[in-house]
Order: C-alpha cells, then sequence, then structure tokens
C-alpha cells in the first residue's frame, strides 16, 4: 500500500468519529500544553531574575566586611587601593544604614546608601533628573541627596522632589536628583532608597569605617585573578582571617540561578509529561476500539491481498497522525497559556523553541509506541476469523 493512500485512509478514519477523536486527542493535548506552559514560565521568570541582577551592575565583584569591631572595616584609601588592581575599571565603597526620612507630614523609615561619584560607573545607576553626586559633594561634606522614584512618591506625592528639603534624622538635606527606576530584586526594592555622599553619611550614621566595596573589572575572564589579588590583600589586612570578609561574584548569581532555573523547569516539564503517558494510553484504547470495529473491513482487506504490513501500516499512521496533531494542537494552546501566564506574573514572556519541539516529538513518539500493540493486533488477524467477526 502506498504512504499517501495510508495517510488518506487514516485521516479519514479519525474523521468519522470526530468526537471519539477529540476525547482521545485531549490528554495529549493537554500534556503538551502545559509542558510548554510550564517551561515558558519559568524561562520567563529566569529572564527577569537575571534582568534585575544585571541592572545591579554588569562585571561586578562586592566585597563585603563580615567581622565586628572598628578594626573590622576598610578605610577609604584601603578601598580606593583595590583600583590599583590590574583589570580593575572602578571602585566604589559604600556606607549604608537606615534613617528616618521626613518631608512635610510624611514620614517613613528608609535604607541610605554613602556613596562616591564613581557609584554611578560602577553600579550603572544613573538619574532621570537632576545631577549625581559629585567628587566635591564628598570633599566638602555636602548635605545633598538622591531619592528613589518609590521614596520620591512617598515624601513627595504631588510635587517634583527636585530642589525639595528632606529631613534625615533631624538633618536638613536638599535633593539634587531622582534615581531612575531600578525595579526590584532579590525580594528588596531598589527604588525605595536615599543616595547621600559617603562623608556626609558617615557622619550621619556615626560609621568608623567601610564594610562594602564594590569593584568593576573591563573583561569577565579578569574575575578570578582580580577575586584572587583581593583575596590576598584582604587577608593581610586582617591577619591571616578568610572570614572576615566575603567576595562575591555577580557572575556567579546569574549562573547559580539559571541553573536552579533550569532544574525546576526540567522538573515541572517531567511532572507535566506524565499526562502525556496517560494520553498515549488513550489513544491505546481508543486505537483497540478501532481494531475491534473494524474487524471485518481488516478481514476483506487481507482476503483481497492486503499484507500484513499495510494493516499495521494504516493503524500505525492512524496513531501517529492522531497523536501528531494533538502535539500541534497542545503547542498552540501553550503558547496562548504561556502568554497569558506572564501576564498574570508580570514576567516576560519567554519561549523554548527546543521544548517545543521536543514535546511535539514526544508526543508523536507516545503515539506511535501506544498505537504499536493495536496495529499489530490488527495486522495479525486472519481473514477467515475477521470475516466471521459479529
Amino acid at each position: 500500500m502506498r504512504t499517501t493512500q495510508a495517510l488518506k485512509m487514516a485521516w479519514r478514519s479519525i474523521l468519522s468519529n470526530k468526537l471519539r477523536t477529540l476525547l482521545t486527542m485531549l490528554g495529549i493535548m493537554i500534556g503538551v500544553a502545559a509542558v510548554i506552559t510550564l517551561v515558558s514560565m519559568g524561562e520567563g521568570t529566569a529572564k527577569q531574575v537575571k534582568s534585575q541582577v544585571a541592572s545591579l551592575g554588569s562585571n561586578l565583584l562586592s566585597v563585603t566586611v563580615t567581622g565586628r569591631g572598628a578594626l573590622s572595616s576598610l578605610t577609604l584609601d584601603e578601598a580606593m587601593s583595590f583600583q590599583t588592581i590590574p583589570g580593575v575599571a572602578a571602585v566604589s565603597p559604600v556606607v549604608s544604614g537606615n534613617v528616618q526620612a521626613k518631608a512635610g507630614l510624611q514620614n517613613t523609615n528608609v535604607p541610605v546608601e554613602g556613596i562616591t561619584a564613581e557609584y554611578e560607573t560602577v553600579r550603572d545607576y544613573h538619574v532621570s533628573s537632576g545631577r549625581f553626586i559629585l567628587p566635591i559633594d564628598a570633599t566638602y561634606y555636602q548635605k545633598v541627596a538622591i531619592i528613589g522614584t518609590d521614596t520620591a512618591a512617598e515624601l513627595y506625592p504631588e510635587m517634583n522632589p527636585l530642589g525639595q528639603n528632606l529631613s534625615l534624622n533631624g538633618a536638613a538635606y536638599k535633593i539634587v536628583g531622582v534615581m531612575e527606576s531600578k525595579g526590584s530584586s532579590l525580594g528588596s526594592s531598589n527604588d525605595n532608597k536615599i543616595w547621600i555622599p559617603l562623608t556626609t553619611a558617615e557622619r550621619l550614621l556615626q560609621s568608623k569605617g567601610i564594610r562594602t566595596v564594590y569593584v568593576k573589572f573591563t573583561e569577565p575572564e579578569q574575575a578570578d585573578t582580580i577575586t584572587t589579588v583581593l583575596e590576598s590583600k584582604l587577608t593581610s589586612k586582617f591577619r591571616g582571617s578568610t572570614d572576615s570578609y566575603r567576595i562575591f561574584n555577580q557572575a556567579d548569581m546569574v549562573e547559580t540561578i539559571s541553573n536552579v532555573s533550569q532544574t525546576m523547569t526540567l522538573m515541572l516539564a517531567g511532572i507535566a509529561s506524565i499526562s502525556l503517558l496517560v494520553g498515549g494510553i488513550g489513544i491505546m484504547n481508543i486505537m483497540l476500539v478501532s481494531v475491534t470495529e473494524r474487524t471485518r473491513e481488516i478481514g476483506i482487506r487481507k482476503s483481497l491481498g492486503a499484507k500484513k504490513r499495510d494493516i499495521m501500516q494504516q493503524f500505525m499512521m492512524e496513531a501517529a497522525m492522531i497523536s501528531g496533531c494533538s502535539g500541534l494542537c497542545g503547542i498552540a494552546i501553550g503558547i496562548a497559556g504561556a502568554y497569558f501566564a506572564s501576564r498574570a506574573m508580570g514576567t516576560p514572556f519567554a519561549l523554548a523553541p527546543d521544548m517545543m519541539w521536543l514535546a511535539f516529538s514526544f508526543s508523536v513518539g507516545i503515539g506511535v509506541v501506544f498505537g504499536l500493540f493495536p496495529a499489530n493486533k490488527a495486522s495479525d488477524l486472519k481473514p477467515v476469523d475477521a470475516l466471521r467477526y459479529d
């Protein structure tokens, strides 16, 4: 039997029982749609997290001093000396804490960071209006501030905060800039902050040393070398104690998040694939029913000269066609589900073409595997017994 003729016969058989075929297809459709939707949601979430981490600065190392006491910190000169390390583009020491911010009748507790002018380059933070912190601000202990968009909305709900006065722990500051929105990352808002000159922050927060330094390097390949030099400097500074500091590579976080996201996505896809197996059982069941209903037809065809492989080919093609159509419909439903899920969750809409192709191939494979037994049963029928079947 020619392949085209077998396809036509399989297609006519499918159309002759539309409702039954549709119900059979549902299992595969749901399985494929679930796999694509879940994988796409995982891809979108990973993409969003990577974007948030990248917004904190690229090619970035953060040095955090974890010890206690006045000696367990860095001076400004020690922090800035990191800039002499080959491959380091810029260094930004930071002093951080929390302050009580007040503007008019509005009052809130907000994180504050004392920064230098290099912070803009190192962390890739820029103002949407006004200006950034200047070197002269730190030199002369200027009481100027940059506020985040969330803080601006809370303290100045009906006016432009630029140029307004702001009270931090009772001290008056002038707002010289509003930071562009950076969104949230790792569960905390980057827009609910206030930035002031580092020297001014040391006085405001009564801090006697720097515990956080951001180090920006030029090429990703230099990260390990720079980390080794930093470890040498810090170990010498803290008299051989490696527990007094932590060096964190931003790229390591992205890689870790990617690995965790990929593992979770594959796990979800594996769970969703179980429904594909259930759908395959449905195909086998309906094909067995089809063989029983068409026993006399099989007998007539065999008596007219049809060979075992012709009968087997017809039923195998029918099973593959049902599962293939189910896979295509499942892909369409999965794409739609992924789109609406991304809108509902506020994550980027991301598709995984490789997973779509794999899900479709798996659905067809399921149909072929589970259609093999009914097709073999049909091809083994003897013409005499088939013709006598009532």
